[in-house]
């Protein structure tokens, strides 16, 4: 077995982690690859970019939190290897384990007792009113909102091309049901199960607190579009990574992406056991 291995740098303790990580799995005979910026941490030359490493490697690990996940599925690109959340500190939503337990994940590669959960991922595509598009690709959501001015702006939300509604708010947001722990949430979205087929539509700040939530099944086509041309330019976001300036006539059309994360889970780890821990849940 090959272990790829992506770090944040910028994370405290990130290399002790690395050579917490790397030896565990040393010690088991486990082979291990790392990309450019591991490989920077480690004082090693060279590394390889995210789609060679996830092509060479039986299972991906990332070290850091939930955004260093985030961004390692942009760096990876479409793959169905196995990718392991390794958190340096306490337990995230996306992280399959804590940087103290990485003798506990070593083992469970090693055995095999693991499981995968099939995350649906978002490919937006924006087209231009120029007649140019790009296209991207979420594991959390995206949000199209309001840019540089503090005003409400009003944009419209279509379904399958139907009008679902016209807001006036600080922006919407596109979440799946692994994003609706994330933007969505804080700006007052459901938390929805990781296996439910459905995506998320929030509104942030509307003005009319009758406009709230929607869930959608995850086979829809959603479109967003800026309604007034005097509070263009809005911004576009995804997975509050990438950013471009939309325009008055742009277009977004967001739908289920073609290939799935199959992020690992260790056994006592859930979804469930994460929703406790983050938010504090007691019983009564």
């Amino acid at each position: 077995m090959t272990v790829g291995i992506i770090a944040n740098p910028q994370k405290e303790g990130a290399r002790i982690a690395l050579d917490r990580l790397m030896g565990a799995l040393s010690l088991r005979r486990i082979g291990t690859l790392l990309e450019r910026e591991a490989a920077a941490l480690c004082g090693v030359p060279g590394g390889m970019d995210g789609p060679d490493l996830a092509a060479a490697s039986d299972v991906i690990a990332v070290l850091g939190g939930d955004g260093t996940m985030l961004n390692a599925v942009a760096k990876l690109g479409p793959t169905d290897k196995p990718v392991a959340g390794i958190n340096i500190g306490t337990l995230g939503f996306l992280t399959s384990c804590t940087d103290d337990e990485v003798e506990v994940f070593a083992d469970a590669l090693l055995s095999g007792e693991y499981t995968t959960s099939r995350r649906t991922l978002l490919a937006a595509k924006v087209r231009s009113v120029d007649g140019s598009e790009k296209d991207f690709r979420a594991l959390n959501e995206v949000v199209l909102a309001r840019g540089q001015t503090g005003r409400l702006v009003s944009l419209s939300a279509f379904v399958d091309g139907d009008l679902l509604n016209s807001y006036r708010a600080d922006g919407l947001i596109v979440a799946t049901p692994t994003g609706s722990t994330a933007y969505s949430l804080s700006a007052g979205g459901p938390l929805i199960s990781p296996a439910a087929a459905a995506f998320v539509i929030t509104p942030i700040c509307p003005h009319t607190l009758s406009q709230c939530s929607l869930v959608v099944g995850d086979h829809v086509t959603v479109e967003l579009r800026p309604q007034n041309a005097d509070e263009a330019p809005m911004l576009f976001t995804v997975d509050g990574r990438d950013c471009i300036t939309i325009h008055h006539g742009d277009r977004i059309e967001v739908r289920k992406a073609a290939h799935v994360l199959n992020l690992l889970r260790l056994s006592g780890h859930s979804f469930y056991e994460a929703v406790r821990q983050k938010l504090n849940w007691r019983g009564g």
